[in-house]
């Protein structure tokens, strides 16, 4: 038989039993809409959370104290670990490949200017820290490079911190008060906005011996670097665990580098992903019950014409091709109409909530196809192997 020929049959068969036939592949339908749907969401807020992390740069390194064995968030809570001090991350400076370096104290803060109290972050760095973090100044300036035991009280306000505190009047010049130290206001950031929750604008910067003044702290929580492009950031990284080594004595603390945060962040999310899709996949196998229930009815419907074929000379692998074709068919199709579903949707969530992050990668929509023909093929072969193996007089007795 002519794959035209078996490919006509196969439409004919399907178009016979419209309502039937549409109840099926919408089974299909619903369930790679489902798995396009959930995936989008779950792709999209992975490049939302790793787009988030590169904002502050792409190659950058944190020195953590306290030796642990997995990465993670610093808490800032206090630690019974040997410190990292000032001293430490100046000497840091001098190693090849580093452009800048900071050390960092923060806490949380009661701020006070122009008669008007809140509670923000408070962060103690110093002057390389803009470069660290890619912050921009957008008026006055940032933190002067001063020496650790010599820094002069200066503040430098987030922008919602500003605006809360001093409204559209300009904080140059004005006094800070924070905790019981007061700060002059030297300079205002440009907006940052959210980073996984936190305000990054809801911020204020002051020197981190200040810091470590005003929050009782013997050192710092932890020590950022940002390394040159292209410079290869687990070498970097070992030449700051020997030089630390060299300092401490033993390995009291942990490095970090963005690469591995990422790689595991990555690993994290992409996790999710499948795990969203697989809960989308469940309507799939709903969808290939139904392809194995109607494929069943079709057989028994049809006996007397598998007999005609058989008595006609169509070998019985032709039969068992004619109903895997339709069960494919029916689920190729299914899968067109879920990824028009899916996709659809997917935009018109992303039109009615914008900062919902959605993004469908053509990978995706292959492999949703594709899953969409193989459970058709599994679904159709049990029928079609039934109807292979009819007896031609007795399906002929039948009709």
């Amino acid at each position: 038989m002519l794959f035209t020929d078996a490919l006509n049959l196969a439409l004919r068969a399907i178009t016979a039993q419209r309502l039937r036939s549409f109840l099926t592949l919408l089974g299909i339908a619903v369930g790679i809409a489902a798995v396009i749907l959930l995936t989008s969401i779950g792709e999209g807020i992975h490049r939302f959370v790793l787009g988030e992390f590169s904002q502050f740069g792409t190659n950058n390194i944190t020195a953590l104290p306290g030796k642990t064995k997995t990465g993670g968030t610093p808490s800032g809570l206090p630690s019974s670990a040997r410190p990292l001090t000032l001293d430490d991350a100046r000497s840091l400076e001098r190693l090849p490949h580093i452009l800048a370096v900071t050390p960092q104290v923060r806490g949380n803060a009661e701020v006070e200017g122009n008669g008007r109290t809140r509670r923000t972050l408070v962060y103690g760095v110093n002057s390389q820290s803009q470069k660290v973090f890619k912050s921009t100044v957008r008026s006055g300036q940032f933190l002067p490079p001063d020496e650790a035991g010599s820094a002069r009280a200066f503040a430098v306000l987030g922008a919602k911190v500003k605006d809360e505190l001093f409204g559209p009047d300009s904080p140059l010049g004005q006094r800070l008060r924070i905790g019981g130290l007061q700060f002059r206001i030297i300079g205002v950031l440009e907006p940052k906005g959210q980073f996984l929750s936190i305000d990054l604008d809801d911020t204020v910067f002051i020197p981190a011996a200040r810091g470590q003044e005003l929050f009782n702290r013997e050192g710092v929580d932890e020590i950022n670097l940002a390394v040159a492009e292209g410079a290869p950031a687990k070498v970097v990284a070992e030449r700051i665990r020997q030089q630390l080594i060299e300092r401490h004595g033993r390995e009291d603390f942990t490095i970090v580098t963005q690469e591995e945060m990422m790689a595991t962040l990555s690993n994290i999310l992409n996790v999710l992903t499948m795990a969203v899709g697989a809960l989308g996949g469940i309507s799939l196998l709903v969808g290939g019950v139904g392809i194995v229930t109607i494929m069943t009815i079709a057989v028994s419907e049809r006996t007397g014409e598998i007999g005609l074929l058989v008595a006609l000379g169509a070998p019985r692998r032709t039969i068992l091709l004619l109903f895997l074709g339709e069960a494919i068919a029916l689920s190729a199709i299914g899968g067109l109409l879920g990824l028009t579903i899916g996709f659809g949707l997917a935009q018109l969530i992303h039109l009615l909530l914008p900062a919902l992050p959605v993004h469908t990668p053509l990978t995706f929509v292959l492999l949703a196809e594709g899953l969409a023909i193989a459970i058709g093929l599994a679904a159709g072969v049990l029928p079609a192997r039934r109807a292979a193996l009819l007896d031609p007089v007795e399906a002929l007795r039948a009709e």
